[in-house]
Formats: C-alpha cells, sequence, structure tokens
C-alpha cells in the first residue's frame, strides 16, 4: 500500500477539498484523512501511480505539495537534517561575509557549491579564508541579529522528540552556529566545521577534516548504528548538493526549498511547505504536534 499526502504552506492554507477528492478518485484512492482542514490531508493508494509526476508539476503551479510513498514505515525514529537554508532561513557564511564586507563574492560562491557545480572542501576552503581577521565577536552579533528558524522547525522538533525519536543536526557549517541552533531547537547532537580563531580573530582557515557530502553520510551511519537502528528509520532533510548523499540513504530524503539540482534527485520534494511538512509525510496529524 501506498499514501499520498497533499499540503500547502501553513501561512496560507488553500489546500481545496475538491482537488484531494478528485485526485483520489482519479487514483482510486481510500477516504481522505484531513491531517489539518486546508492544509494538509491525505489517502491510501493500492499502487504507485503512473502519472505521479506530471500531477505533482500541476499541483506545484497552485502552490500544493503532493508526496507519494509506502504507507508502511513511513513514521521515522530519527531526525537528520542540515542546518543552512534548512533549519534556519541563511547561510551562516553569506551572512558573516555579508559583516566582512565580502558578501557578493562569498554568495556567488556558496550558491555554486549549493547547486553542485563546485567541490564543497575547496568552496568551504576559499570563502573561509575571505573572512580572515574578522572579530571573533561578529559570530554573536550575526546569531543575536541575521539568523532566523526556518518555520516548523520548533514543532518538528518538539514532536519528534515527544515521541521517541532522536534528532541530529549535521552541516557543512560551522559548530559556533550549529551549537546554538541545536540547543534552541533541542537537537541531541551537532556536527559541523570549526572556525578556526587566533588573537580573537578568524584566521581564515577551518579545522581539518572539513565536514562535507560524505561525512553526512557517515553521521547517518555512526548514529544509526549507535541507536541500533535502521537507515530506513530515519528521516533526512536538506537542500543542497552536498546533501544528497544522506537524502538518498535515509529512509526518506526530504528536499526542502532545495536547489533544482537536488530536488530532481529526491523523491521527497516539498517547495511550498514550511518543515511541520516532515510530520505530515510520516501522518502526524496537526492535533498531535507538540508546539514548544
Amino acid at each position: 500500500m501506498f499514501v499520498a499526502t497533499l499540503l500547502t504552506n501553513p501561512a496560507q492554507p488553500n489546500l481545496d477539498p475538491a482537488l484531494v477528492e478528485s485526485l483520489r478518485n482519479a487514483w482510486g484512492g481510500g477516504d481522505v484523512q484531513w491531517l489539518s482542514p486546508d492544509e494538509a490531508g491525505e489517502f491510501a493508494l493500492p499502487t504507485l501511480p503512473d502519472n505521479q509526476w506530471g500531477v505533482w508539476a500541476d499541483l506545484q503551479e497552485t502552490g500544493v505539495d503532493l508526496v507519494v510513498q509506502p504507507l508502511e514505515g513511513r513514521r521515522k525514529k530519527m531526525l537528520l537534517a542540515d542546518m543552512d537554508s534548512t533549519m534556519i532561513q541563511q547561510e551562516c557564511i553569506d551572512e558573516l561575509a555579508e559583516v566582512a564586507g565580502v558578501g557578493v563574492r562569498v554568495k556567488e560562491i556558496t550558491a555554486r557549491a549549493m547547486n553542485g557545480e563546485l567541490d564543497f572542501e575547496g568552496a568551504l576552503t576559499e570563502r573561509v579564508g575571505l573572512l580572515k581577521g574578522l572579530d571573533e565577536g561578529v559570530i554573536q552579533q550575526v546569531l543575536d541579529e541575521r539568523i532566523t528558524l526556518m518555520p516548523g522547525g520548533k514543532a518538528l522538533l518538539a514532536t519528534t522528540k515527544a515521541n521517541g525519536g532522536y534528532a541530529a543536526l549535521v552541516s557543512g557549517g560551522f559548530t559556533a552556529f550549529t551549537s546554538s541552533v541545536a540547543a534552541t531547537l533541542g537537537f541531541d547532537e551537532n556536527r559541523a566545521n570549526t572556525l578556526l580563531v587566533a588573537d580573537g580573530k578568524l584566521t581564515g582557515e577551518a579545522g581539518r577534516p572539513i565536514l562535507g557530502k560524505q561525512a553526512k553520510v557517515e553521521a547517518l551511519e555512526q548514529i544509526t548504528a549507535r541507536l541500533g537502528i535502521s537507515e530506513h528509520e530515519v528521516i533526512a532533510v536538506g537542500d543542497g548538493a552536498n546533501d544528497l548523499g544522506m537524502l538518498k540513504r535515509a529512509g526518506t530524503g526530504v528536499a526542502l526549498h532545495a536547489k533544482p539540482t537536488v530536488a530532481a534527485e529526491c523523491e521527497v520534494r516539498i517547495n511550498h511547505g514550511d518543515l511541520t511538512a516532515l510530520l505530515y509525510v510520516q501522518g502526524y496529524a496537526r492535533s498531535e504536534f507538540v508546539l514548544s
């Protein structure tokens, strides 16, 4: 059995019951279950629809995300999340670069790296080099003034934890940011790169080894082994090319507001919903959300 989940942006819920019912009828699905009125609904399916991606493309034009997946085992025991442009709305290194006066150059490199056009380690090394001499105190300033959480993150973490799940934040960014974001949202652990500092200034170097695409896969392997769960019991979320390894290995890999080249390689693509979409695709109703 499969399940089709339709959802919209919670800030502007516009899921038409007639649309959901029409699709259910066309695909021969079971009764519609509303996870949240006007926002998220689902129905069971006996087989995988042949025209899934054509329907997905049509629904995108109306601001609706569609996810079709096996019904069995969709509720996961672990969340593995990227940070930049996933759990927060910014790229931390871009925000540091803005303060340092090299924002345009760094943003250009970041965009190309996240699209998979550049080697991640080389791109990170080049960007960090442009931050040489920046006062260490700027990190806290950026955290306080320029970093905002992605909508739905607190509900995602609180609900995951309340249901016995484990949460790990794994970023190609920096521990100075992941430690703060992890503590704020309630992650059990975080992994990221380290910005090296000397005499209160950034040295323009990152600690080695650089945590990139393979390190995220290794985190998936190591943490699941430690917890005694399978990789199938993990839901992973990210937006960039360096997330693809973990997204493809996890039981459910969610491309959230992802770069087109990344989304094209993922079965679960969320472009309109926020982080609560990860709860809906696992079958949680809004009435089950834990709001911290």
